[in-house]
């Protein structure tokens, strides 16, 4: 599944010249807590979002930086903090430093971006153009969203050799001493595990192969005589 099957298109943008009280407002009413801002032409400039606002006004009862810190500072760094915490529009509280996705990236590799940046939405952009915004509520949509039935349901043949070759690229999956059988779609696992934890892994890893309609689990404690 890519980026433009789950991205929402019409998204909510500011111009840099929106007042930080009209972003409060529109957080509000909207329900949303971020939104792009764009230039004239569609051009992303940044992001500003509500910890932006709450920046703002916690920086009313912040206590003037000591000699020490303003000695580590850069003068240019100073000069940031103070314009994103006294800033009176999107263009001055705003970030710039921006982690973005495009249209045809994989979901997947849509999700591992926000988790590692640690962020609640991407802007999906085609040549610096905006063309919407991939949230984690797209995301969770993309999970709920039944998959797409194929146009031909895989043979059984067909689901053993992807399940091994899914097994075989598992440590922990035992292939050695766990052989699969799948009739009707229904796959099967023998053999010998080394907990029950390797079952739930083996269920979970067939019930990911297209086709597959059951999963059952005929695995039996490894005897103490099979080394690793």
């Amino acid at each position: 599944m890519l980026v433009r099957d789950v991205m929402t298109r019409d998204a909510m943008t500011v111009a840099p010249e929106t007042p930080a009280a009209a972003l409060a407002a529109l957080f509000a009413e909207r329900g949303i807590s971020g939104v792009p801002v764009v230039d004239a032409a569609g051009k992303l400039l940044g992001m500003v979002t509500e910890g932006d606002l709450i920046r703002q006004l916690a920086a009313e009862g912040e206590a003037p930086r000591g000699w020490f810190r303003r000695l580590i500072d850069s003068a240019p760094a100073q000069a940031e903090h103070y314009a994103r915490s006294h800033g009176r529009t999107a263009r001055d509280l705003m970030s710039t430093g921006i982690v973005s996705t495009t249209e045809d990236a994989t979901v997947s590799a849509a999700a591992a971006q926000l988790e590692s940046a640690k962020v609640r939405r991407l802007p999906v952009l085609r040549d610096g153009q905006l063309v919407g915004i991939l949230s984690r509520a797209d995301l969770m949509r993309a999970v709920l969203a039944p998959p797409e039935a194929a146009a031909t349901a895989p043979t059984d043949r067909e689901i053993h050799q992807r399940l091994r070759d899914a097994m075989a690229a598992q440590p922990w999956a035992d292939s050695y001493l766990i052989f699969v059988e799948v009739r009707g779609g229904i796959v099967t696992f023998h053999g010998f595990s080394r907990g029950e934890e390797i079952g739930r892994g083996l269920r979970v890893l067939a019930e990911g192969i297209p086709g597959v309609k059951a999963v059952k689990l005929d695995l039996v404690p490894r005897p103490a005589f099979v080394l690793d």
